[in-house]
């Protein structure tokens, strides 16, 4: 039987949604899911901006590992600022292994090679998501972030996770919160 970890943390398996006013480039309009979030800090990955420079041959070339005789549509995402040379699989849970990380019922995380030649080989997950790089903050820091009104967070749900229409996932994420994109402010509210 497989070994996955397992976390219960305040923010953990939900999105976070850049607030339209984000001042960060690197985070204008993402939603990132979290994988980890605890008194260490924050961990996700940005699921709605492709990386742009590589391909999944390219990435499979430089690994060594041999592609499959027919291509099987799997993108490679811009998971975040940090460490953008390693890669990570957001994935359903129908493929749990050694040092696989499973966030909730739904989604795991897995950062070893052995994902990648499982999928090429037909035998990785159902769903999944590639990433290079993830998003990191420091104790305390995401929580700074969102009271400064950074970021909103909403539920995640398989479908906006794994869905390929990137270019969408942003307001679908806040159309979760019922609220409308006109009546967010980049402001802080302030008594």
């Amino acid at each position: 039987m497989p070994h996955a970890t397992r976390v219960g943390d305040t923010l953990t398996g939900q999105l976070l949604i850049a607030m339209p006013g984000m001042a960060d480039p690197r985070f204008q309009r993402t939603v990132v899911y979290i994988c980890a979030h605890n008194d260490e800090g924050a961990m996700g990955l940005v699921i709605n901006r492709l990386f742009g420079s590589i391909s999944f041959a390219d990435l499979l070339e430089q690994l060594d590992i041999k592609p499959p005789p027919t291509p099987v549509g799997v993108r490679v995402h811009y998971g975040g600022p940090v460490e953008s040379g390693r890669g990570f699989v957001l994935h359903s849970t129908d493929f749990l292994r050694d040092g696989t990380l499973q966030v909730d019922d739904d989604v795991a995380l897995t950062a070893t090679v052995d994902i990648l030649r499982a999928i090429v080989d037909g035998h990785g997950p159902q769903h999944r998501l590639l990433a290079l790089g993830y998003a990191g903050w420091g104790p305390g820091q995401l929580d700074q972030e969102m009271q400064a009104n950074g970021w909103l967070n909403a539920p995640a749900d398989t479908r906006l996770v794994f869905d390929l229409d990137i270019d969408a996932k942003w307001e679908r994420a806040i159309a979760k919160l019922g609220v409308s994109l006109s009546m967010l402010s980049g402001e802080a509210g302030h008594a």
